[in-house]
């Protein structure tokens, strides 16, 4: 009978006030101090997912014994958390998800090496996340927005479904062994100078690029879908070693200082290709081995040459006008007229002083929808889930069934 009511009074102890033990098997394990992070550091495994409460903080360690999270390990909407760590921690089964921590300003995980995905938005005072070498190799979709982040170096992932990198303001440089991305890689309005490496890239599906001032992809093969570049900074574009856009468009729209465009082995895009408004680009002639187009073709500009020798079949129609005197490609071009261009050459115009100012796409292309889906993608990375908190039924209920 003593013993009975020694657990009774501790277990309305500590339904009054609280605190409980913190087990491993919790579904969600939840931190909410760093005594809870320390009892969850203890365990060797968390099969779960492991959720911060809004006022946990301001500094949190889950080191331990702890090496692996079978769920995702999630903190949303607190301003109290400041630094998060982990010095044992080299799994994460589910998202690695920090949405709204706008005080956190130290991440340091040094030995995390595989993630589900990384779901990072809205960290306005995180400037460097730490992680080891060679840092985070494994994820399936990785998503940064609205941070104060500046390097990205130890996310080396070399196969995604998904990227986005997007209004990181202070991101300037950011280099990436990726090989292959099978959905889509999306770029915009990070820092203004902001350049951008992908030595190892071979093979993607979409890539939407925007507000760069470099961008090298050396070693790109093919391109599943549509390749699109839209208010870049760099002066050229060189894909040397680019065969195919399978199913989709390539476009350059709105690059200002763009001069030379150079894809020598492209023989094949399956939607359209536009090249517009990119107002410092003399010259169309690094598509030598074009050949086939499954779409339209639309080239407005300031050009004075626009040379494509091994052009055989283009579906669509064809539109060339230049601000500039293109009437010597013109007898080249308008020659093709219902041949070569299925859809015939609607315009061939040189000293057309709005030349630049339609820059809506080429149109016809089955993957031209790849920029919607660029933001669908963007979307679902954002929206990653949380698990029900236990509450306090749940666990009286625990208590009643021990007694």
């Amino acid at each position: 009978m003593y013993s009975k009511e020694l657990v009774s009074a501790v277990a309305a102890f500590t339904l009054v006030s609280g605190v409980a033990a913190l087990g491993c098997k919790d579904d969600p394990v939840e931190i909410n101090s760093q005594a809870d992070a320390t009892q969850a550091g203890a365990c060797s495994t968390i099969a779960n997912d492991v959720v911060f409460g809004t006022s946990a903080g301001p500094n949190i360690d889950l080191s331990g014994k702890l090496t692996e999270i079978g769920g995702s390990l999630t903190v949303k909407n607190n301003g109290i958390l400041q630094s998060l760590q982990s010095t044992s921690l080299q799994t994460i089964g589910g998202a690695f998800q920090l949405n709204n921590v706008t005080s956190l300003y130290s991440l340091v995980f040094p030995d995390l090496s595989e993630v589900g995905s990384i779901d990072w938005t809205t960290l306005s005072s995180l400037s460097e996340p730490t992680f080891g070498n060679p840092g985070v190799t494994k994820a399936q979709s990785v998503l940064v927005a609205d941070t104060s982040v500046s390097n990205l170096d130890g996310i080396n992932v070399q196969e995604l479904t998904d990227m986005n990198i997007n209004n990181n303001r202070r991101l300037s440089k950011f280099s990436t062994s990726i090989k292959t991305l099978s959905n889509a890689l999306y770029v915009n309005a990070n820092a203004l100078n902001m350049t951008m490496e992908m030595p190892n890239l071979e093979w993607i599906a979409n890539m939407t690029i925007a507000n760069v001032s470099t961008f090298a992809v050396p070693s790109l093969k093919a391109v599943n879908g549509s390749m699109r570049f839209d208010s870049n900074y760099f002066t050229e574009f060189i894909a040397a070693n680019l065969t195919e856009i399978h199913d989709g468009d390539l476009s350059f729209v709105s690059n200002p200082q763009l001069q030379n465009i150079s894809i020598p082995l492209l023989t094949r895009v399956g939607g359209g290709v536009t090249i517009a408004n990119n107002t410092d680009l003399e010259k169309i002639d690094g598509l030598g081995s074009l050949e086939d187009v499954g779409g339209a073709i639309k080239m407005r500009g300031s050009f004075d040459e626009i040379d494509l020798p091994s052009l055989d079949n283009v579906v669509g129609t064809a539109e060339f006008v230049s601000t500039g005197d293109i009437s010597s490609s013109c007898t080249a071009l308008e020659k093709l007229s219902g041949t070569v261009v299925q859809g015939k050459v609607t315009t061939c115009e040189s000293n057309n002083s709005a030349a630049n100012n339609d820059t809506s796409d080429a149109g016809g292309s089955s993957g031209s929808g790849s920029g919607s889906s660029n933001n669908d993608s963007a979307a679902s990375l954002a929206s990653a889930s949380m698990s029900t908190v236990v509450t306090l039924a749940a666990l009286g209920g625990l208590v009643a069934a021990f007694l």
